[in-house]
């Protein structure tokens, strides 16, 4: 295992159209292919905490972002049918 601060060489092999994909990813941000690859790697190791949302205080916050798809979120007042046990 690596020491701590130490680089990690890897090799990945994959299809010819992900790497011309990478390349055109990796030019449009004027980066080398490599140093864009280790950069998708460090951020999926390490995701930004800023898209992390705080947990939602209620059904209705949870719901939220689904606002305008016509969701009832009452309760139903109907106890169904006696059942005779």
């Amino acid at each position: 295992m690596p020491e701590r601060g130490a680089l990690l060489t890897i090799t990945v092999d994959i299809t010819p159209e992900v790497s011309a994909a990478l390349a055109r990813q990796a030019a449009e941000r004027g980066r080398a292919v490599e140093a864009y690859a280790a950069s998708l790697i460090e951020d999926a190791v390490h995701p930004p905490a800023a898209h992390l949302a705080p947990p939602a205080k209620d059904m209705v916050e949870l719901f939220a972002p689904l606002r305008g798809l016509n969701l009832d979120f009452e309760r139903d007042r109907d106890t169904g049918r006696d059942v005779a046990l």
